[in-house]
Parts: C-alpha cells; structure tokens; sequence
C-alpha cells in the first residue's frame, strides 16, 4: 500500500495535499483497494461550499457505494472531470491523476486533526 509521506490523511480515507490556502484531496491507496474496481465518481460542484466531515460525493465500485467526506471547508474551484469518464485512474493512480477536487480553505487549516503517513498507516492497517 502506498502512503506518500509529502501528504496528510483523515481517518475517513481521503489524502490532502496542501498548497497555502489551497487544498487537493482523493481518496487512499488502502481505500481504493478496499472498494474494488471503481465504475463511477460523483464530486462536489465547482463553486460550491463543502465543510469538513460532511458527506461530498460518491465513489461506486462493483462492492459498493462509498461517501466521500469533505477533509476541509471551503469553496471547490476544481474537480477532477476526467474522472467522470475514467474513473478507473482512482484504481490505478490515487494519489496523483486520481485527485478529487480543489478547494480553497475558508478557514485556516488544523492540521492536528488530520494524520501523518506513518499514523495512518497504523490505523488501516488496525
């Protein structure tokens, strides 16, 4: 399972890349591998708000349908639209052509709440 140390991680699955006020988020290697072959994504609206925690979109595989939660708050300004055609790539490359979304932080950031590559490893592998 890849865990790249550069990112952070929620307890939800999702991986965030942070860039300033600017955030870009997917889901986890674990997560991917846990759902199978993923036939479709839903993602949030560019322009639209999502808080952290809340419920943001979707993930179908041939398992299940998973939510994906919101690692932060913020305004999307951009999705990840080739998912919408090819939502394999999130089987094949989560954690760089499968990004989510792009969201600008409406707050500043805690970073206390979200785990390093090493926790989150202890706590997939639990």
């Amino acid at each position: 399972m890849q865990t790249p140390a550069e990112l952070k991680y929620t307890k939800d699955h999702e991986w965030i890349k942070i860039e300033g006020d600017l955030v870009t988020f997917g889901i986890t290697d674990f997560a991917q591998d846990a759902l199978g072959d993923i036939v479709f994504v839903s993602l949030p609206k560019v322009g639209s708000q999502i808080n952290s925690g809340d419920t943001c979109g979707e993930v179908e595989s041939t398992k299940s349908v998973s939510d994906i939660f919101a690692p932060v708050s913020g305004e999307i300004l951009e999705v990840n639209a080739t998912l919408n055609t090819t939502p394999e790539i999130i089987n094949q490359d989560p954690y760089s052509n499968g990004w989510m979304a792009k969201v600008k932080l409406s707050q500043a950031l805690d970073e206390s709440t979200l785990l390093t590559a090493e926790q989150y490893q202890k706590l997939s592998e639990g």
